[in-house]
């Protein structure tokens, strides 16, 4: 069942947001490769908090529908981002993941996927710290399979020179944006979900997305 779309978008997300968020996007490629009428995973790299920001002005008018992020707990807890998360609540929806037990997280996000729904999940976890990515876990293979969805991959440069993590002003620098194919997994489905076999696809999303962003994957 396709999630519902969302209702018409007030101008600030139609036309406001996108275009003071354009100030920091050189290019954007392969946005054709969203599924329009299929639930499915999007995978970025993540380098800067800006990322959530960027990816939700392109992907949102693109598809005409609601995204749900999955994002660390630790960015519900000041005031200002409780505020600015509930701005948003009709068109992004947080799933808030404690690092140290994903578990319920990635049951909240299935529920989602199985509506129809779009989840945008970061592999490695956390915003890297020095612009390079990082290992990939496992949580995005597993959803995949458990909701036997594609992955569209995206690359993400230049971010972390706007935005790095701990910063709060960001420059006013360019990034690109690289959506890939999607990737599908369906000659796994049914089969025993091991360690390897989930290590085995989350390396060839992490290749993929690394390729995108100009990247090796060197894990």
């Amino acid at each position: 069942m396709l999630a519902k779309k969302t209702k018409k978008f007030a101008p600030i997300v139609a036309r406001i947001v996108p275009a003071i968020l354009k100030i920091w996007i050189r290019e954007v490629t392969g946005i054709e490769n969203l599924p329009k009428n299929k639930a499915f995973l999007i995978a970025p790299n993540h380098s800067s908090y800006i990322d959530h920001f960027l990816i939700g002005s392109l992907i949102i008018p693109h598809i005409n529908r609601k995204l749900h992020f999955i994002a660390k707990k630790e960015h519900f807890k000041g005031v200002s981002q409780k505020s600015w998360h509930r701005v948003w609540s009709k068109y992004i929806t947080y799933i808030k993941i404690d690092r140290s037990n994903g578990e319920e997280a990635l049951m909240e996000a299935l529920s989602y996927l199985e509506k129809g729904g779009v989840i945008v999940v970061y592999p490695e976890g956390t915003r890297t710290l020095t612009g390079k990515i990082q290992k990939g876990k496992t949580g995005v293979a597993r959803l995949a399979l458990w909701a036997e969805v594609p992955v569209v991959p995206l690359g993400i440069k230049g971010t972390f020179e706007i935005l790095p993590k701990g910063k709060m002003i960001p420059k006013l620098k360019k990034a690109t944006l690289n959506f890939g194919r999607p990737m599908y997994f369906d000659k796994y489905y049914g089969k025993p979900m091991t360690k390897k076999l989930l290590r085995q696809i989350t390396d060839k999303i992490m290749a993929e997305i690394a390729k995108l962003s100009g990247q090796k994957y060197e894990f």
